[in-house]
Protein backbone atom coordinates (compact mmCIF):
# COMPACT_ATOMS: atom_id res chain seq x y z
CA UNK A 1 0.00 0.00 0.00
CA UNK A 2 1.49 3.49 -0.89
CA UNK A 3 2.14 5.79 1.75
CA UNK A 4 1.98 8.88 -0.25
CA UNK A 5 -1.61 10.40 -1.62
CA UNK A 6 -2.29 11.00 -4.90
CA UNK A 7 -1.79 14.67 -5.06
CA UNK A 8 1.74 14.32 -2.90
CA UNK A 9 2.69 12.15 -5.89
CA UNK A 10 1.39 14.52 -9.05
CA UNK A 11 3.35 17.18 -6.92
CA UNK A 12 6.60 15.14 -6.61
CA UNK A 13 6.97 13.80 -10.30
CA UNK A 14 6.23 17.53 -11.41
CA UNK A 15 9.46 18.34 -9.99
CA UNK A 16 12.08 16.21 -11.74
CA UNK A 17 12.78 13.95 -14.39
CA UNK A 18 11.04 10.78 -14.51
CA UNK A 19 13.03 7.39 -15.56
CA UNK A 20 11.11 4.93 -17.65
CA UNK A 21 13.21 1.89 -17.24
CA UNK A 22 13.82 -0.96 -19.89
CA UNK A 23 12.38 -4.50 -18.96
CA UNK A 24 15.30 -7.53 -19.14
CA UNK A 25 14.90 -10.32 -21.07
CA UNK A 26 16.75 -13.40 -21.81
CA UNK A 27 17.76 -14.81 -24.87
CA UNK A 28 14.55 -16.47 -24.85
CA UNK A 29 12.46 -13.40 -23.86
CA UNK A 30 12.17 -13.99 -20.56
CA UNK A 31 11.70 -11.38 -17.85
CA UNK A 32 14.93 -11.11 -15.50
CA UNK A 33 14.49 -9.65 -12.11
CA UNK A 34 17.36 -9.64 -11.11
CA UNK A 35 19.58 -7.85 -13.50
CA UNK A 36 16.31 -5.46 -13.93
CA UNK A 37 16.55 -4.55 -9.95
CA UNK A 38 19.93 -3.78 -10.45
CA UNK A 39 19.36 -1.27 -12.94
CA UNK A 40 16.48 0.06 -11.11
CA UNK A 41 19.08 0.48 -8.36
CA UNK A 42 21.52 1.96 -10.91
CA UNK A 43 18.99 4.35 -11.82
CA UNK A 44 18.38 5.47 -7.98
CA UNK A 45 21.98 6.66 -7.19
CA UNK A 46 20.69 9.61 -9.67
CA UNK A 47 18.27 12.24 -8.99
CA UNK A 48 15.02 11.37 -9.94
CA UNK A 49 11.56 12.33 -9.47
CA UNK A 50 9.75 9.17 -10.03
CA UNK A 51 10.19 5.38 -11.82
CA UNK A 52 7.35 4.21 -14.24
CA UNK A 53 7.75 0.33 -13.90
CA UNK A 54 6.28 -1.64 -16.69
CA UNK A 55 5.92 1.56 -19.35
CA UNK A 56 6.04 1.94 -22.91
CA UNK A 57 9.58 1.60 -22.48
CA UNK A 58 9.73 -0.95 -20.35
CA UNK A 59 7.85 -3.01 -23.10
CA UNK A 60 4.29 -3.20 -21.11
CA UNK A 61 2.51 -3.97 -24.44
CA UNK A 62 4.10 -7.08 -24.90
CA UNK A 63 4.09 -8.10 -21.40
CA UNK A 64 1.58 -10.47 -19.59
CA UNK A 65 -0.68 -9.34 -17.07
CA UNK A 66 1.08 -11.23 -14.76
CA UNK A 67 4.25 -10.41 -15.91
CA UNK A 68 3.39 -6.67 -15.42
CA UNK A 69 2.78 -7.55 -11.41
CA UNK A 70 6.57 -9.22 -11.46
CA UNK A 71 7.68 -5.93 -12.79
CA UNK A 72 6.10 -3.68 -10.72
CA UNK A 73 7.17 -5.60 -7.91
CA UNK A 74 10.48 -6.20 -8.68
CA UNK A 75 10.36 -1.81 -9.04
CA UNK A 76 8.82 -1.29 -5.37
CA UNK A 77 10.95 -4.00 -3.92
CA UNK A 78 14.35 -1.77 -5.07
CA UNK A 79 13.06 1.45 -4.88
CA UNK A 80 12.23 0.80 -0.92
CA UNK A 81 9.80 4.35 -0.96
CA UNK A 82 13.19 6.61 -1.91
CA UNK A 83 10.88 8.31 -5.27
CA UNK A 84 7.16 7.09 -6.38
CA UNK A 85 6.78 4.01 -8.53
CA UNK A 86 4.18 4.29 -11.48
CA UNK A 87 2.81 1.13 -12.89
CA UNK A 88 1.57 1.08 -16.47
CA UNK A 89 -1.64 0.28 -16.73
CA UNK A 90 -4.07 -0.63 -20.32
CA UNK A 91 -5.48 -2.92 -22.54
CA UNK A 92 -9.52 -3.23 -22.18
CA UNK A 93 -10.87 -1.73 -19.25
CA UNK A 94 -11.72 -5.17 -17.82
CA UNK A 95 -7.52 -5.82 -17.98
CA UNK A 96 -6.74 -2.77 -17.04
CA UNK A 97 -8.83 -2.47 -13.69
CA UNK A 98 -7.37 -6.06 -12.71
CA UNK A 99 -4.09 -4.20 -13.39
CA UNK A 100 -4.90 -1.03 -11.32
CA UNK A 101 -5.85 -3.32 -8.51
CA UNK A 102 -2.89 -5.28 -8.51
CA UNK A 103 -0.21 -2.24 -8.86
CA UNK A 104 -1.73 -0.90 -5.77
CA UNK A 105 -1.51 -4.45 -3.66
CA UNK A 106 1.53 -4.91 -5.08
CA UNK A 107 2.75 -1.40 -3.17
CA UNK A 108 2.87 1.17 -6.26
CA UNK A 109 2.09 4.90 -5.91
CA UNK A 110 -0.05 5.31 -9.35
CA UNK A 111 -0.66 4.28 -12.42
CA UNK A 112 0.22 4.84 -16.01
CA UNK A 113 -2.75 4.36 -18.10
CA UNK A 114 -2.11 3.33 -21.24
CA UNK A 115 -4.78 3.64 -24.58
CA UNK A 116 -6.83 0.43 -24.82
CA UNK A 117 -5.60 -1.64 -27.49
CA UNK A 118 -6.34 -1.39 -31.14
CA UNK A 119 -9.90 0.00 -30.75
CA UNK A 120 -11.19 3.16 -31.00
CA UNK A 121 -13.53 4.94 -29.13
CA UNK A 122 -16.00 7.74 -28.98
CA UNK A 123 -15.05 10.86 -26.10
CA UNK A 124 -18.49 9.21 -24.02
CA UNK A 125 -16.42 5.66 -24.27
CA UNK A 126 -12.92 6.73 -23.38
CA UNK A 127 -14.71 8.61 -20.38
CA UNK A 128 -16.05 5.26 -18.96
CA UNK A 129 -12.99 3.47 -19.50
CA UNK A 130 -10.65 5.97 -17.69
CA UNK A 131 -13.51 6.64 -15.40
CA UNK A 132 -13.42 2.68 -14.19
CA UNK A 133 -9.83 2.58 -13.76
CA UNK A 134 -9.84 5.79 -11.44
CA UNK A 135 -12.39 4.37 -9.29
CA UNK A 136 -11.24 0.34 -9.59
CA UNK A 137 -8.16 2.05 -7.41
CA UNK A 138 -7.28 4.60 -4.84
CA UNK A 139 -4.15 5.07 -6.03
CA UNK A 140 -3.17 8.25 -8.29
CA UNK A 141 -3.90 7.75 -12.28
CA UNK A 142 -1.91 9.33 -15.36
CA UNK A 143 -3.83 9.44 -18.35
CA UNK A 144 -1.90 9.05 -21.43
CA UNK A 145 -2.98 10.97 -23.99
CA UNK A 146 -1.98 9.71 -27.60
CA UNK A 147 -2.91 7.28 -30.24
CA UNK A 148 -6.30 5.93 -30.27
CA UNK A 149 -7.19 7.47 -26.61
CA UNK A 150 -6.85 11.44 -27.28
CA UNK A 151 -9.43 13.00 -24.80
CA UNK A 152 -10.23 16.63 -25.35
CA UNK A 153 -10.27 19.17 -22.75
CA UNK A 154 -14.03 19.00 -21.87
CA UNK A 155 -13.85 15.09 -21.30
CA UNK A 156 -10.78 15.70 -19.06
CA UNK A 157 -12.61 18.12 -16.99
CA UNK A 158 -15.53 15.75 -16.36
CA UNK A 159 -13.02 13.17 -15.82
CA UNK A 160 -11.30 15.49 -12.86
CA UNK A 161 -14.76 17.01 -11.41
CA UNK A 162 -15.54 13.05 -10.82
CA UNK A 163 -12.45 11.73 -10.05
CA UNK A 164 -10.12 13.27 -7.47
CA UNK A 165 -7.47 10.20 -7.81
CA UNK A 166 -7.29 11.78 -11.52
CA UNK A 167 -3.62 13.72 -11.05
CA UNK A 168 -1.82 13.85 -14.43
CA UNK A 169 -1.85 14.10 -17.75
CA UNK A 170 0.60 12.63 -20.37
CA UNK A 171 0.45 14.12 -23.62
CA UNK A 172 2.10 11.98 -26.89
CA UNK A 173 0.30 13.28 -29.50
CA UNK A 174 2.05 17.04 -30.22
CA UNK A 175 -1.28 18.82 -30.76
CA UNK A 176 0.03 22.16 -29.44
CA UNK A 177 -3.47 23.66 -29.57
CA UNK A 178 -4.83 20.63 -28.39
CA UNK A 179 -2.01 20.95 -24.82
CA UNK A 180 -2.90 24.62 -24.69
CA UNK A 181 -6.41 24.30 -24.40
CA UNK A 182 -5.99 21.35 -21.87
CA UNK A 183 -3.74 23.50 -19.90
CA UNK A 184 -5.93 26.54 -19.79
CA UNK A 185 -8.72 24.70 -18.41
CA UNK A 186 -7.10 22.37 -16.20
CA UNK A 187 -4.32 24.74 -14.96
CA UNK A 188 -2.81 23.83 -11.80
CA UNK A 189 -5.46 20.62 -11.19
CA UNK A 190 -3.10 18.41 -13.25
CA UNK A 191 0.47 17.41 -13.33
CA UNK A 192 1.93 17.45 -17.12
CA UNK A 193 4.42 14.94 -18.66
CA UNK A 194 5.80 15.20 -21.99
CA UNK A 195 5.45 11.61 -23.29
CA UNK A 196 6.43 12.20 -27.02
CA UNK A 197 9.18 9.74 -28.29
CA UNK A 198 12.35 10.91 -27.04
CA UNK A 199 10.55 13.78 -25.46
CA UNK A 200 13.85 16.14 -25.13
CA UNK A 201 13.20 17.02 -28.33
CA UNK A 202 10.33 18.91 -27.11
CA UNK A 203 11.37 19.86 -23.31
CA UNK A 204 11.75 23.76 -23.60
CA UNK A 205 8.17 24.81 -26.05
CA UNK A 206 5.99 21.98 -23.31
CA UNK A 207 7.93 23.83 -20.42
CA UNK A 208 5.95 27.32 -21.43
CA UNK A 209 3.16 25.35 -21.78
CA UNK A 210 3.35 24.22 -18.05
CA UNK A 211 4.57 20.82 -18.90
CA UNK A 212 7.26 20.85 -16.02
CA UNK A 213 8.65 17.51 -16.74
CA UNK A 214 9.06 14.70 -19.12
CA UNK A 215 9.62 10.73 -19.39
CA UNK A 216 13.55 10.03 -20.13
CA UNK A 217 13.80 6.62 -22.07
CA UNK A 218 17.46 8.47 -22.62
CA UNK A 219 18.29 7.98 -18.99
CA UNK A 220 18.21 4.28 -19.17
CA UNK A 221 21.72 4.68 -20.20
CA UNK A 222 23.12 8.35 -20.26
CA UNK A 223 21.68 9.32 -17.14
CA UNK A 224 24.14 12.15 -16.20
CA UNK A 225 23.49 13.57 -19.79
CA UNK A 226 19.59 13.31 -19.15
CA UNK A 227 19.35 14.78 -16.25
CA UNK A 228 21.99 17.65 -16.93
CA UNK A 229 19.72 18.56 -20.30
CA UNK A 230 16.61 18.78 -18.22
CA UNK A 231 18.22 20.98 -15.60
CA UNK A 232 19.18 23.40 -18.78
CA UNK A 233 15.64 22.85 -19.89
CA UNK A 234 14.03 24.02 -16.37
CA UNK A 235 16.85 27.18 -16.38
CA UNK A 236 15.93 27.77 -20.07
CA UNK A 237 19.43 27.35 -20.77
CA UNK A 238 18.43 27.79 -24.69
CA UNK A 239 22.26 27.60 -26.03
CA UNK A 240 23.12 24.51 -23.51
CA UNK A 241 19.63 22.85 -24.69
CA UNK A 242 20.32 23.77 -28.58
CA UNK A 243 23.85 21.96 -28.10
CA UNK A 244 22.73 18.68 -26.69
CA UNK A 245 19.71 18.94 -29.83
CA UNK A 246 22.52 19.34 -32.68
CA UNK A 247 25.27 16.85 -30.71
CA UNK A 248 23.37 14.19 -29.58
CA UNK A 249 18.74 14.27 -29.74
CA UNK A 250 18.61 14.98 -33.51
CA UNK A 251 21.23 12.28 -34.72
CA UNK A 252 19.54 9.93 -32.33
CA UNK A 253 16.32 10.48 -33.64
CA UNK A 254 17.48 10.20 -37.22
CA UNK A 255 18.53 6.80 -36.47
CA UNK A 256 15.63 5.97 -34.24
CA UNK A 257 13.70 6.97 -37.33
CA UNK A 258 15.21 4.07 -39.40
CA UNK A 259 12.87 1.32 -38.21
CA UNK A 260 9.56 1.46 -37.25
CA UNK A 261 9.12 0.41 -33.50
CA UNK A 262 12.84 1.71 -32.81
CA UNK A 263 11.79 4.08 -29.74
CA UNK A 264 12.18 1.14 -27.72
CA UNK A 265 14.77 -1.00 -30.04
CA UNK A 266 17.01 2.30 -29.61
CA UNK A 267 16.84 2.61 -26.14
CA UNK A 268 18.04 -1.37 -25.34
CA UNK A 269 20.90 -0.62 -28.00
CA UNK A 270 22.09 1.97 -26.25
CA UNK A 271 22.05 -0.10 -22.53
CA UNK A 272 24.06 -2.89 -24.27
CA UNK A 273 26.43 0.08 -25.80
CA UNK A 274 27.36 1.27 -22.59
CA UNK A 275 28.09 -2.23 -21.31
CA UNK A 276 24.52 -2.53 -19.34
CA UNK A 277 22.73 -5.12 -21.52
CA UNK A 278 18.94 -5.83 -21.11
CA UNK A 279 18.34 -8.34 -23.54
CA UNK A 280 16.85 -8.38 -26.49
CA UNK A 281 13.27 -6.69 -27.40
CA UNK A 282 10.25 -8.84 -27.26
CA UNK A 283 8.49 -9.23 -30.81
CA UNK A 284 6.90 -7.85 -32.70
CA UNK A 285 9.28 -5.33 -32.05
CA UNK A 286 12.73 -5.94 -33.82
CA UNK A 287 16.70 -4.91 -32.44
CA UNK A 288 19.10 -2.51 -34.09
CA UNK A 289 21.03 -3.91 -37.52
CA UNK A 290 24.66 -3.94 -36.44
CA UNK A 291 25.32 -0.98 -38.58
CA UNK A 292 22.79 1.22 -36.87
CA UNK A 293 24.56 -0.17 -33.25
CA UNK A 294 27.53 0.76 -34.50
CA UNK A 295 26.29 4.57 -35.11
CA UNK A 296 24.45 4.66 -32.06
CA UNK A 297 28.30 3.28 -30.20
CA UNK A 298 29.56 6.70 -32.43
CA UNK A 299 26.57 9.04 -30.92
CA UNK A 300 26.98 7.98 -27.20
CA UNK A 301 31.11 7.78 -27.15
CA UNK A 302 30.54 11.65 -28.85
CA UNK A 303 28.97 12.65 -25.62
CA UNK A 304 30.11 10.44 -22.93
CA UNK A 305 33.75 12.52 -24.61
Amino acid sequence: MSQMSPTDVARQLGGGLLSFPVTHFDAQHQFLEAPYRQHCAWMLDHELAGLFAAGGTGEFFSLRPDEVGKVVRAAVAETAGKIPVIAGCGYGTAIATDLARDAEAAGADGLLLLPPYLTNATQEGLLAHIESVCKATSLGVIVYNRDNAIINEDTLEKLCDRNPNLVGFKDGVGDLELMMRVYARMGDRLTYIGGLPTAETFALPYLEMGVTTYSSAIFNFLPEWALSFYKAVRARDRETVMTGLRDFVLPYIALRNKGKGYAVSIVKAGMKAVGRDAGPVRQPLTDLTPAEFSELQGLIARVQG
